[in-house]
């Protein structure tokens, strides 16, 4: 396991990360962004802090920095993440928000399929107790 070095305002241990199994069949993204996913799950980063930019990640877990940005984009798509101006990239939830958030999205995927639009989800979302 290797550690990144954390940015100002992050817990000076960073985040510590095992890097990438090449003969795994899981796509690098994936486990790069499984890898942050643990990271975040274990409090090594807590909602509000920084985490290393890309290229720092890229450099610990032996990957091109593409490979850590399409996780961070997965990652941010998900609610865990947000990616801010310049290279600001800051934890925005939990995993359990993610969870919801992955299957909130799944949700409306259904519901889609079925024919209702946002407006009705929206009213029927509101009108439950």
């Amino acid at each position: 396991m290797s550690s990144v070095k954390a940015p100002q305002g992050m817990d000076p241990e960073g985040l510590v990360l095992s890097g990438v199994d090449r003969s795994d069949r899981m796509a690098l993204h994936d486990q790069v962004a499984a890898e942050i996913r643990r990271a975040i799950a274990d409090g090594e980063a807590d909602p509000g802090d920084r985490i290393p930019q890309a290229k720092d990640l890229a450099a610990v877990l032996g990957v091109n920095a593409n490979t850590v940005l399409r996780a961070l984009r997965l990652l941010r798509d998900e609610g865990l993440l947000e990616l801010g101006r310049g290279r600001a990239i800051i934890v925005a939830g939990t995993p359990e928000r993610e969870a919801v958030v992955t299957r909130l999205k799944e949700f409306l995927d259904f519901a889609r399929s079925q024919g209702y639009r946002r407006e009705e989800l929206l009213t029927m979302m509101e009108s439950l107790p």
